[in-house]
């Protein structure tokens, strides 16, 4: 009965999860292209320049305390109210100092047109502050079709807001414009939709217990965080905003997808591998299961958007973005394993061993950096590659613990990818090779995909890969039981 309810209460969060991720990222997706139809890379460049910083300071206030809540298996409403005003008081900290720091930081890439441009896209801080603790209450209770709802009406009002700015000729401030608008609207949604609402409870030692354990998770998500950011530092600092807006933007594609599976991912199997914290074979089942449909699902989709990059930016963004498409190939291989390690991170968070989790994060972003160090003298390109060298060995860091921690190690994890890996490999192959043939744009992106689609299909029947046909089961059941509930 235990397994059964597990079961159910996974399919419905992916579920809800992924179509809340997915029409998103739609939505996204044809706003992105509108907007970058009408804007300069110079001017995605400048929001690239402040969003290293906006990202950074996010961290404090979102990451520890989200996920102490969530980690906490009797988390109760005075807690909620103490981590609520814990992160409401640090994201007006850290506002104020990113507001003074404005000039200086301005100063750094010499272009005074972003003082103001980051004074007002960090008030992202404080809403983010708000709707972390949201976020957290709908994971904790497993409430993700109220994601859904608040997802999809922030992405489209703010899309909107974006497009008609920059229609308007406000260039930069339609982008900021779009960010901000996203963060309230997402978060008004969730007020309205969800039962929380802050009280005057506050406990210190409720702070102190949850953020003995919070403290570590922010700290190691603060390194990764600074880790992802200083690639850009470095490329809007030591070349141009050029450079940086193609190195974005071709990162930018594989993103979309990757963020929104590791968000569906993480956010339902977090919560349930936490659960049973105390039952490492449990915890193993629920990792496994999860790793193997990951890969089945991102694997095809990474190696698929390798194959057709080109003609992809040459009918979405025109010809002027046609230098991001080297970026968007080699983003795709670091992105293809970002969500194997999101498995193996939440496997370390839920086990409670958040010093773990921080030795594991300082290993390797300080041997990241040194990458990026060693790699911005050779120029951008370089620093690309040294993204994907610093993914591999990020894997290995996070993957050793479980063996130890689950039983589920480096090998077994390899043998349980390598069929779907093999699988998408020969999928991208063939796809690539209809780019080959010099057709019309139009005409070879559409006979990519459908070459890439059949291949990949057949490969997966062929040799009765499990992952497949356990996605076939799973959205069978989940179709099926609305009639059985009916009956």
């Amino acid at each position: 009965m235990a397994n059964s309810n597990l079961k159910a209460k996974a399919v419905s969060g992916l579920i809800w999860k992924f179509a809340e991720r997915w029409s998103a990222q739609i939505v996204s997706f044809v706003v992105s292209i509108i907007l970058a139809r009408m804007l300069m890379p110079a001017q995605y460049g400048e929001v690239a320049m402040i969003l290293v910083f906006i990202n950074i300071a996010d961290v404090f206030v979102s990451d520890g305390f989200s996920t102490a809540l969530i980690q906490k298996k009797d988390a109760d409403k005075t807690d909620f109210s103490t981590m609520f005003y814990c992160s409401l008081a640090i994201s007006i900290l850290l506002y104020g100092i990113l507001f003074a720091c404005a000039p200086l930081i301005a100063g750094f890439y010499n272009n005074q047109n972003l003082i103001w441009l980051l004074r007002i896209f960090s008030l992202k801080l404080p809403i983010a502050a708000i709707n972390s603790i949201q976020h957290a209450y709908v994971s904790r209770h497993m409430l993700f079709k109220k994601f859904f709802f608040s997802t999809i009406i922030g992405t489209i009002t703010s899309g909107a807001v974006g497009i008609a700015m920059a229609y308007f000729g406000c260039g930069t401030w339609a982008l900021i414009a779009q960010y901000l608008v996203n963060s309230v609207m997402d978060t008004a949604i969730l007020f309205i939709t969800i039962e929380w609402r802050p009280t005057r409870d506050f406990s210190k030692t409720s702070a102190k217990r949850l953020l003995s354990y919070g403290w570590k998770i922010t700290l190691g998500s603060l390194l990764n965080s600074v880790y992802n950011e200083c690639r850009s530092l470095v490329i809007g600092k030591k070349y141009t905003s050029d450079d940086l807006a193609y190195y974005n933007k071709g990162k930018q594609f594989p993103t979309l997808f990757t963020t929104n599976v590791n968000s569906a991912i993480g956010s339902v199997t977090f919560p349930l591998i936490s659960d049973y914290s105390d039952d490492p074979p449990m915890m193993k089942k629920i990792a496994r299961q999860s790793m193997q449909l990951t890969s089945y699902v991102t694997f095809p989709l990474m190696l698929g958007l390798m194959a057709v990059s080109k003609p992809l930016i040459i009918i979405l963004l025109t010809e002027k973005w046609l230098i991001a498409v080297w970026f968007l190939r080699i983003a795709c291989i670091g992105e293809m394993l970002q969500p194997i390690n999101t498995v193996n991170l939440q496997m370390v968070k839920a086990s409670g061993r958040s010093d773990m989790f921080l030795k594991m994060e300082l290993i390797k972003k300080l041997t990241g950096v040194g990458m990026v160090l060693i790699a911005m003298h050779f120029g951008v390109k370089a620093i690309a590659i040294s993204d994907i060298c610093a993914v591999i060995f990020a894997n290995l860091v996070n993957a050793v613990p479980n063996k130890k921690l689950v039983g589920y190690g480096c090998l077994e994890q390899l043998k349980d990818l390598l069929p779907n890996m093999l699988c998408a490999g020969v999928m991208c192959a063939a796809a690539f090779s209809v780019g080959l043939l010099g057709l019309n744009v139009y005409f070879t992106i559409i006979l990519q995909v459908l070459v890439g689609a059949a291949v990949y299909l057949l490969l997966s029947v062929i040799f009765k890969i499990k992952s497949f046909y356990t996605l076939i089961d799973l959205i069978k059941e989940k179709l099926s039981r609305p009639k059985e509930e009916e009956a």
